[in-house]
C-alpha cells in the first residue's frame, strides 16, 4: 500500500454561525455575503465538516432556508416574536452555545462566527480546552471588546470581501 505523504490531512472541524449577527455586520459595510461561497470557504480553509447556522424562523423565508440547507448548512431555528407585524426579536445566543457543547465530542476544533461579546465564556472555554480553531469576526471595526483577548484566533471577514461578496 502506497501512502501519499503530501495528502492534506482533513480535520473534523465544525462552525457555529450567529447568522443574524453576521448578516447585519456585513450589510452595514455595504456588501452582501454569498452564503454558498462562505460554506465552501469554511470547508476548504478550515476543514469544516459541519456548519451550524442559528437563526430565527419566519415562515415567509422558507425558500431562503431551503437554499441554505442545499449549500450544506445545518440550520437550527429559534422561534421569533414579531413586533408591530415586522420587527423581529429572536436572539440565538443560547442555541449557539448549547449546540456547540452538544456537539463538543464530535469535532476536533470549533470555528465561531460572530462579533458578539456574549460568546466570551464559550470562546474562552474552547480556547482553554484547545478546541478553538478560529473566531471569524464580520467587521474588524465593530466587535465586542470582550473578544479582544482572542485576537490571535481572529479572522476578519472584511478581508474576505472580494472572495465572498454576493454577485448577482
Amino acid at each position: 500500500m502506497v501512502i501519499d505523504i503530501f495528502m492534506k490531512q482533513e480535520r473534523n472541524n465544525y462552525a457555529f454561525i450567529d447568522s443574524q449577527n453576521v448578516n447585519l455586520a456585513i450589510r452595514s459595510q455595504g456588501w452582501i455575503l454569498d452564503w454558498k461561497r462562505f460554506r465552501v470557504h469554511l470547508r476548504e480553509k478550515y476543514d469544516v465538516q459541519k456548519a451550524y447556522m442559528f437563526l430565527g424562523y419566519i415562515s415567509r423565508h422558507k425558500s431562503l432556508y431551503d437554499s441554505l440547507r442545499s449549500f450544506g448548512y445545518k440550520i437550527v431555528f429559534k422561534p421569533v416574536i414579531l413586533f408591530d407585524g415586522e420587527k423581529v426579536k429572536g436572539n440565538v445566543d443560547a442555541e449557539l452555545v448549547l449546540h456547540t457543547m452538544i456537539e463538543y465530542n464530535k469535532y476536533e476544533r470549533a470555528i465561531i462566527v460572530s462579533n458578539d461579546g456574549d460568546f466570551y465564556c464559550l470562546v474562552e472555554y474552547l480556547r482553554q480546552q484547545n478546541k478553538l480553531s478560529k473566531l471569524l469576526i464580520p467587521d474588524r471595526r465593530k466587535y465586542s471588546s470582550l473578544l479582544r483577548p482572542f485576537v490571535q484566533y481572529m479572522v476578519y471577514m472584511n478581508d474576505l470581501q472580494s472572495k465572498l461578496v454576493y454577485k448577482k
